[in-house]
């Protein structure tokens, strides 16, 4: 836990202990603790994983389709039947679009109707000899006001799509913006969606950092450490990675401005494995 909140936080391994100790081992609140005492800033939101497998995507003329499929070790992730597994099952997400991943578990394998994808999963495990689940899916719809844009890295260990409405031929400028979401990792899209528990978290942070100070100038300091953190967390406030002198809003702007198009970045996600 020591070196998880070293790793998330950046703080020396023995005020890390402290913290620890003193929140009697909550992580979320050794690092509130941490970063009221200033000295803890930017904090990732996960640790490294501890899952090993891959995020294998699928994709025909109507769905863009995600599957988590973890295995034990990296050695099988990289296994050549664990890979066909898992690009097969994103290829039947792709396909059925299942309501859930319980209801995609007890489905037909099309490739082999006498199994379903639980009895297909089962027959992997017994195949490699280590354990093997599908830990999450998702799939996104197209349609001709629509693109999305998919971003794979590391071999599949994190993956990005960014769904953009307005029009179905901003594809590319949709996996640039995936790119961006990989490299920045924003929690939120825009400010409206950042919970208020959240911002008042924020608030409380900001006011134990400045006590002492009259209430005029620590609302005004409240407010510019707010307008700071929505540009961290929120995905169209933060800097371009392509171009840090443009927002994220700005290029989508720019676009729509100049392809006639009223384009916005309507959903994102951000899957890393294990996490």
């Amino acid at each position: 836990m020591i070196k998880e909140l070293r790793d998330r936080t950046g703080v020396g391994m023995g005020k890390c202990k402290e913290a620890l100790e003193e929140a009697k081992g909550d992580m979320e609140l050794a690092i509130s603790n941490l970063r009221k005492a200033g000295i803890a800033s930017a904090v990732k939101k996960e640790g490294r994983t501890t899952n090993e497998g891959v995020i294998s995507t699928a994709e025909n003329a109507k769905t863009v389709a995600l599957v988590e499929v973890n295995a034990e070790t990296d050695f099988v992730a990289k296994n050549e039947r664990f890979q066909d597994f898992a690009k097969n099952v994103a290829a039947e997400v792709a396909t059925t679009t299942p309501a859930s991943l319980d209801a995609f578990k007890s489905q037909k394998y099309s490739k082999e109707p006498g199994l379903t994808i639980e009895d297909y999963r089962a027959t992997i495990v017994q195949t490699i000899g280590e354990n093997i689940q599908l830990r999450r899916l998702k799939t996104f719809k197209k349609d001709a006001n629509k693109s999305i844009g998919v971003y794979s890295h590391l071999g599949g260990k994190l993956v990005t799509v960014v769904e953009i409405t307005g029009s179905d031929k901003e594809e590319a400028l949709a996996k640039d913006i995936a790119m961006h979401i990989a490299a920045a990792a924003p929690d939120y899209l825009n400010e409206k969606e950042v919970p208020e528990s959240v911002i008042q978290n924020e608030r409380d942070i900001a006011k134990s950092q400045m006590k002492g100070k009259p209430d005029a100038v620590i609302n005004k300091i409240l407010d510019g450490k707010l307008e700071a953190f929505y540009n961290q967390v929120c995905l169209t406030r933060q800097e371009y990675i392509k171009d840090p002198s443009q927002k994220i809003m700005d290029v989508i702007n720019q676009k729509a401005k100049a392809t006639g198009k009223p384009l916005q970045i309507t959903g994102f996600i951000r899957w890393g494995v294990g996490q």
